[in-house]
């Protein structure tokens, strides 16, 4: 079986940021500005956050990407 090229998901409506991990998977916070309701999901790994405010959700998110190497790829 062929790998095909690692592809983000479409852009979520909810979304606030994407990052990208080392290889260009997505890491997306998605939620609201305001409260504890944001969170992060990354697409190469899988790894998530809970709920958090945003600014904690934007530092856990961009420290995942710099470290993360992960990449979802699907089968043909």
């Amino acid at each position: 079986m062929k790998l095909s090229p690692n592809t983000n998901p479409p852009e979520p409506a909810n979304l606030l940021i994407r990052f990208h991990n080392q290889i260009g998977a997505a890491i997306d916070i998605t939620g609201t500005e305001r409260g504890h309701s944001s969170r992060w999901h990354c697409h190469g790994c899988g790894e998530c956050s809970g709920k958090h405010g945003l600014s904690f959700a934007r530092d856990e998110a961009n420290h995942h990407a710099t470290t993360c190497r992960a990449s979802h790829h699907r089968l043909r």
